[in-house]
């Protein structure tokens, strides 16, 4: 017998945390509201999407990029990848820099995501799980480094960030996998 992870989807993950300004994040591979294509997902070719930002303010002096499914079956959500310490001068990150640090510019790094990898892991909803959404964010910070190593987890990178955010830019996408034909997804959209 299967498990049954009917549940109410969660509020959008940055909705609770204090207002920060926003500026852009753009992609050519995601766009927001649309579904994910399936060559970014953990299901396929697993390739980070080229992201690129602007409008940040001007004492920004680092970035944290980072993608989160709050829509994931665990009380936390799921974090699929998290960049620490870019440069204020990178301002994009190339289709497949999710790859390793090899990819990345400066003292930035990956931090492992909840799939154990240190590197970008892309959307694998549950199959009939319904829509999760992928929230891709650019947090740009007030200090060159959040002074973490490559043992910190991404819930403690956006838990250090917090009071170090002068802004954030999000882009959301979706992404789902077929369950049992006919059934009904098992995440319920606020009544």
């Amino acid at each position: 017998m299967a498990t049954n992870l009917t549940r109410p989807r969660p509020p959008a993950p940055y909705d609770f945390l204090p207002r920060v300004p926003a500026f852009t994040l753009v992609s050519p591979d995601v766009t927001e509201g649309e579904r994910v294509p399936d060559r970014f997902t953990g299901l396929h070719d697993n390739i980070s999407p080229a992201l690129s930002w602007s409008g940040f303010p001007e004492q920004t002096r680092s970035f944290v990029v980072s993608c989160f499914d709050p829509d994931a079956p665990t009380p936390a959500g799921w974090w699929h990848w998290t960049v620490v310490d870019l440069d204020v001068s990178v301002t994009s990150l190339e289709q497949g820099a999710g790859t390793s640090d090899l990819h990345l510019d400066g003292a930035a790094f990956h931090l492992a995501g909840d799939s154990g990898d240190h590197a970008w892991f892309g959307p694998y909803p549950p199959a009939g799980d319904g829509d999760h959404r992928y929230v891709f964010a650019v947090s740009a910070l007030d200090v060159d480094t959040l002074g973490l190593d490559d043992g910190a987890s991404p819930t403690a990178a956006a838990f250090t960030l917090a009071t170090h955010c002068l802004a954030r830019a999000t882009l959301t996408a979706t992404y789902s996998v077929p369950g049992q034909p006919g059934a009904a997804p098992f995440l319920k959209e606020a009544q």
